[in-house]
């Protein structure tokens, strides 16, 4: 990804999702700002962005596929499976359910998912790394060789350790911190 796409990307997120004020976050943790990439995310522009950001991280990784939970992962696997398309790169895209589906198929994964290639498992934005760890479950019980966590914005508030733990190497475009200094900038 070009240096001045890499910045773009961040001024859009710090405009387009960054917020601040008092909330609960997915972790159950209090926070005084919250990242919303989707809002971001379902841009022309940001998807495209995000995509090719995804995707460099993904191939740097070495993995054959990437997804993640329903919601946060859908908007980014979609972006990284559409750049790599536009590069020529194989890669399949999946996600998790929260639960089985109960009628047709009945799965709890979705998606181009294969059983023993290398896996990431991706969320848009990752606090703590409960609903990531919550599909690398899923994945690896499927069959899912999962080596890494890819994100957009890495909060820096445990996941990182969490993730070690589960064995996996985790990468991320951007920091929390980096996205409120670009916010702040912009002001």
């Amino acid at each position: 990804m070009k240096s001045s796409e890499r910045t773009e990307l961040l001024n859009l997120l710090a405009r387009e999702s960054y917020f601040e004020r008092e909330l609960k976050l997915t972790s159950g943790r209090a926070s005084n700002y919250y990242i919303d990439c989707k809002r971001t995310l379902y841009l022309p522009l940001g998807a495209y962005l995000a995509g090719e950001a995804i995707l460099e991280l993904a191939q740097a990784a070495g993995v054959a596929q990437l997804g993640g939970m329903a919601a946060g992962a859908l908007p980014v696997t979609d972006a990284a499976i559409a750049a790599a398309y536009r590069h020529g790169v194989d890669l399949r895209g999946f996600f998790v359910r929260k639960e089985t589906k109960t009628h047709g198929l009945q799965q709890l994964i979705e998606g181009a998912f294969r059983k023993g290639l290398k896996t990431a498992v991706i969320d848009d934005t990752i606090t703590t790394g409960g609903s990531t760890l919550q599909a690398l479950a899923a994945v690896r019980e499927a069959g899912g060789d999962v080596t890494h966590a890819i994100t957009i914005v890495e909060r820096g508030e445990g996941a990182a350790d969490a993730f070690a733990k589960a064995g996996l190497q985790y990468r991320w475009v951007f920091t929390a911190e980096e996205i409120r200094a670009a916010a702040k900038s912009l002001k």
